[in-house]
């Protein structure tokens, strides 16, 4: 009885674990759970995507890990299932992506981020998130869940640098009329920008009116403005005639921010005013470095002021063009009025020409644009209403194909040059127009009206070929506005290549062999550096022709197409 007893007793054990093994093999508890998760799924993916009236929200659940759901989009912000649709314009809400805290975020915070506050534009949910810098920095501060984080960062800071936008400030009456310094809002090491009377500021205003440290100028994060500042001048800081210092007069305390937009005048004390300029760039990058620098070398003739006349521009791409640019300096004569209007039609006009299909597509399959060029000149000098006032211009096209290989090429008038170094060769993309040049004398022998032994001037003037001077050229037929037109430059990813544009302050100072010396050496000092290495070299060229003492406007663009994809914004000091 003993031993029948102790049988089944073994029997049942051996039983229970058969049936523990069984159910450790095939878990049965785990459709329970499927189904469950099916379910809050299905709950996700019927909740409405555009919120009610009273609820602007719109809340994605991340499970227990922190995770999505596997067939969550990211970048759409939507499941891949969902219906592609638009939100109803009537609500006049911004949708609201709100993600639960990560394990780093103190309990009580929520990190919400924007993706359209816009009501006025139709939603599109297959859209890339866009989120405000506040926001990211929020992200950076606290941590974001562990789903593609690396790529939640990296589309965020694309957004950020999508949005940034060039300040430039111009000296426009007093002391320093003339002088211009420009900064981008994503320099962040060359802000805040300062504006005062004594190294080190930003603006180096020499006014006896100017404190020393008179105003500053900063890029707010969360508000995409420009912000100015008065630091406590003794003579008071007026934004369009309006005070902005410390009402306690004297008391040197700082004044509130106040927003600034395009076309503001500062005024720093009663005589120096600065004119506001604000381009956004929140669409293109230029695909390769580009730095630009000028200076109106005031004060250098002896006491004697000299004017701004120069005027230097670039446009990437050109509206409409996502695959041209072009970069361009005018150095004006009389006045800066030509060279103002000049630079402004120049982009316009290549615009309107290059948006007729068959003009483009002649110039991308037969890689010469000198029709384009010779009619943008054309079309310049006859909108042109300038009798008494003229300019030279200097235009180089660059354009790229579908294989990330550019081509340049250029067109001038007047004596404003530029050169290119590729793979070590030097290439002179334009032709000096002066009187005594041996090319232009044989060209002005040739309308039947050649030039006396020794003379180098016409009607004052050393230059035959110009745009503008409309008075002068109908005294004198030998003046034209006929432009030089170089030869095309292909440039691909193997070479070695940069462009250098410059008003001929620079030239008559440092020759074309000396300039391409100069930017091989700062190249590679700048080598390992790769952050606005453009912009540093044409400063560099600039404070090179300030050293040799040149005494005319000097104006500097410098292009490296090695730096592909990069954007240096232009510095005007």
């Amino acid at each position: 009885m003993m031993l029948q007893t102790i049988v089944t007793v073994v029997l049942l054990l051996m039983l229970l674990l058969i049936i523990i093994f069984l159910l450790f093999l095939f878990k049965p508890w785990r459709f329970l759970f499927s189904s469950r998760s099916r379910s809050s799924i299905k709950g996700e993916l019927e909740r409405p995507l555009v919120a009610d009236e009273d609820d602007d929200n719109v809340n994605v659940s991340f499970n227990q890990n922190n995770e999505l759901p596997r067939d969550y989009d990211l970048e759409g912000a939507c499941y891949p299932n969902e219906s592609h649709f638009r939100s109803p314009l009537t609500h006049g809400h911004g949708l609201i992506h709100k993600q639960r805290l990560s394990p780093n975020m103190p309990q009580g915070d929520t990190l919400a981020i924007n993706v359209i506050s816009d009501p006025s534009e139709d939603v599109d949910f297959g859209q890339t998130l866009k989120l405000p810098p506040a926001h990211y920095a929020q992200i950076q501060k606290h941590g974001t869940p562990n789903f593609q984080n690396d790529r939640l960062q990296d589309f965020v800071q694309r957004d950020i640098i999508d949005q940034r936008s060039c300040l430039t400030l111009e000296v426009i009456s007093g002391p320093s009329c003339g002088l211009r310094c420009s900064v981008q809002s994503t320099s962040s090491s060359r802000l805040p920008l300062t504006l005062g009377r004594v190294s080190p500021s930003d603006l180096l205003i020499k006014d006896s009116e100017v404190s020393g440290k008179h105003a500053l100028i900063k890029w707010n994060l969360d508000k995409m403005k420009w912000e100015l500042v008065d630091m406590g001048s003794l003579n008071g800081t007026f934004l369009n005639s309006n005070p902005i210092n410390h009402p306690d007069t004297g008391s040197r305390h700082w004044g509130d921010p106040m927003n600034l937009a395009n076309g503001d005048i500062i005024t720093l004390g009663t005589t120096s005013k600065v004119l506001v300029h604000i381009t956004s760039q929140n669409q293109h990058h230029i695909p390769f470095g580009v730095g630009m620098a000028s200076d109106p070398m005031a004060l250098r003739r002896g006491g004697k002021k000299l004017a701004m006349e120069d005027v230097c521009y670039c446009q990437w791409p050109l509206p409409g063009l996502d695959q041209f640019g072009i970069f361009g300096i005018c150095d004006g004569h009389g006045g800066d009025g030509a060279a103002k209007s000049a630079s402004k039609l120049f982009p316009e006009i290549i615009a309107s020409i290059l948006s007729d299909s068959l003009k483009r597509e002649r110039v991308l399959s037969l890689r010469d644009a000198s029709d384009i060029l010779r009619d943008a000149f054309s079309q310049t000098e006859a909108c042109m209403n300038h009798y008494y006032e003229g300019c030279t211009a200097t235009v180089l096209l660059v354009w790229a194909d579908g294989d990330e290989n550019f081509f340049a090429q250029c067109a001038n008038v007047g004596d404003s040059a530029c050169v290119m170094s590729v793979n070590g060769k030097q290439i002179k993309m334009t032709e000096d127009h002066k009187i005594a040049n041996y090319s232009e004398r044989l060209r002005i022998e040739g309308t039947g009206e050649p030039l006396k032994d020794g003379e180098t001037r016409l009607y004052g003037l050393n230059l035959a070929r110009m745009l503008g001077d409309k008075f002068l050229k109908q005294q004198d037929s030998r003046f034209s506005s006929e432009p030089y037109i170089s030869e095309v430059v292909h440039i691909d990813q193997s070479n070695s290549a940069f462009a250098v544009l410059a008003s001929d302050g620079l030239w008559d100072v440092i020759s074309v062999k000396k300039a391409i010396q100069l930017v091989l050496q700062m190249r590679e000092r700048y080598y390992t550096e790769r952050e606005n290495t453009a912009e540093k070299i044409a400063s560099l060229l600039l404070s090179e022709a300030k050293t040799l003492k040149t005494k005319d406007n000097t104006s500097v663009i410098f292009l490296d197409f090695d730096t592909f994809n990069r954007f240096s914004c232009k510095v005007e000091s």
